[in-house]
């Protein structure tokens, strides 16, 4: 018999409260399947999923095969995210550096948009992950009514409502909010470092730089040149013996 989730009182958060205003560049840009029209468009959508999930994906964290079953309609973007979600990367990255409480924020921040509501919703979704495993946790976020009345099955998840009109700074992006790591482990990799800075920069605005050509370009080059030093030896009349010899004569 399956343990059902445990009970949470639901929060007033910025996407709980209906948005009124026009969308325009502060709002998050919604990246679906839905008004595909070229190749190159898909190309954008896998770059955004990976951001949401991953924040940057390398060449060894892309999922070659998913992309490509992605390309050819066989999934759609919820599987997509799914199959990211149970990713080495994932698991690598966000799993094992980090508790259960704190690897469940990171999910429900990736892929319901949101955070957490409370301590009791990271210990409900913790015994999914004690209960379920990780495959358990991705199916029941996926599956639950928030993400499918909010994103479907063809839209990328984004952080809801992350800017407010009315409000002079929004929401931090959850990657700089939630970093990889937690304190713990950023401790056992020495972060953060102190890095002393012994030279002062300083700032030249763009119009003052020297461009190609100044002589100023070529001041450290013409210092850096080794002339010969070598000064020839004087001689004085009293070291040469013969020197009327020495003196040519026309004959």
């Amino acid at each position: 018999m399956a343990i059902p989730l445990l009970s949470y009182a639901p929060k007033s958060q910025n996407q709980r409260v209906a948005g009124y205003e026009t969308p325009g560049d502060e709002q998050p840009r919604t990246y679906t399947t839905d008004n595909i029209l070229s190749p190159g468009d898909m190309g954008v959508l896998i770059e955004a999923a990976y951001r949401q999930i991953f924040f940057h994906a390398f060449k060894w964290d892309r999922e070659v095969a998913l992309e490509s079953q992605l390309r050819n309609g066989q999934i759609t973007v919820r599987d997509f995210i799914r199959g990211l979600l149970l990713s080495k990367t994932y698991y690598n990255s966000f799993y094992e550096k980090n508790s259960n409480y704190r690897f469940v924020e990171h999910c429900v921040q990736k892929v319901l948009g949101r955070d957490v509501y409370s301590e009791r919703e990271k210990i409900a979704w913790s015994i999914v992950v004690a209960n379920k495993g990780i495959a358990g946790l991705a199916d029941a976020l996926l599956n639950s009514e928030e993400y499918l009345s909010n994103f479907g099955y063809n839209t990328v998840p984004y952080q809801r409502r992350r800017i407010l009109p009315g409000r002079a700074q929004g929401e931090l992006p959850f990657n700089i909010k939630s970093p990889r790591y937690d304190a713990y482990h950023r401790a056992q990799l020495g972060f953060p470092q102190i890095v002393w800075q012994m030279e002062v920069k300083s700032f030249v605005p763009q119009d003052k730089r020297a461009k190609a050509g100044d002589p100023s370009l070529y001041k450290s080059l013409a210092q850096g040149i080794n002339l010969p030093t070598s000064v020839p030896p004087r001689v004085t009349a009293s070291n040469i013996g013969d020197y009327e010899s020495k003196v040519p004569r026309r004959r």
